[in-house]
């Protein structure tokens, strides 16, 4: 009997990131600065990674560049089947429109606005005529279906990191890009949020990156990552692996 042949290169399923020999230079008193020195980085669809290592080591520029919110100054970058150096401005907003979410440190609400019209900010830029509606879902989602008209004044830190998920997530993104997400919270708040974070993300099926010094987090992704001095090193172990 004839055996199932495997796939073929063209049919196997496009990774989400895929890097290669991705630099990143900035200008310095005495030159240019090497950021990334050539980062080599391949992401599966629906796969949660880790990135680890010291402060200027390089992992929010990476995120940046992952986001589309910088240019690479060499190498090559796919996210979600665009090759982000080729896009102009607007094809970058609409890039990050359509397939990122981002959740940062800080928590970056607009303060003049209510929770409910910060989450409906990147709908409204896309011209979803439901962009409340989803809103409110998305924010009943997280817990926060009664703060619906506080502002991030009046919300408790870890109330405004979750508004910051319900507006990542409630575009349906295929990327989240998470930067110490819980670098701004006490140990209980940051543990309900990434609880959350992981919940959201297992609901929704969607690739995962995040930034964070903490190995406890790191642990619950599939892969880790170490980076220094601008490069990526050996690959920890998965988790599986880790808990035989």
């Amino acid at each position: 009997m004839d055996m199932p042949s495997s796939p073929s290169a063209a049919q196997r399923p496009e990774p989400l990131i895929e890097a290669r020999g991705l630099r990143f230079e900035v200008a310095g008193p005495s030159g240019p600065v090497n950021i990334l020195r050539g980062i080599d980085l391949t992401v599966g669809g629906s796969e949660a990674v880790a990135i680890l290592g010291p402060s200027g080591s390089g992992k929010t520029s990476l995120l940046m560049l992952l986001a589309g919110l910088e240019r690479p100054s060499g190498g090559s970058l796919r996210v979600a089947g665009c090759d982000l150096a080729r896009l102009h401005e607007d094809g970058l907003a609409r890039f990050r429109r359509e397939n990122v979410g981002i959740v940062f440190q800080a928590f970056h609400l607009v303060p003049t606005m209510t929770a409910l019209e910060n989450v409906a900010i990147p709908l409204e830029f896309a011209g979803d005529r439901h962009a409340f509606d989803r809103a409110r879902e998305a924010l009943a989602a997280v817990g926060l279906g009664h703060r619906l008209a506080h502002y991030p004044g009046q919300l408790s830190g870890g109330e405004q990191q979750r508004v910051a998920l319900a507006r990542a997530f409630v575009a349906r993104p295929r990327l989240i890009l998470a930067d110490e997400p819980t670098g701004n919270l006490d140990r209980t708040t940051g543990q309900m949020v990434m609880d959350l974070l992981f919940d959201l993300r297992a609901r929704h099926g969607v690739t995962l990156l995040l930034i964070t010094h903490d190995p406890a987090l790191a642990a619950r992704c599939d892969r880790q990552l170490r980076m220094e001095d601008g490069r990526l090193l050996a690959e920890a172990p998965r988790r599986a692996a880790a808990a035989a």
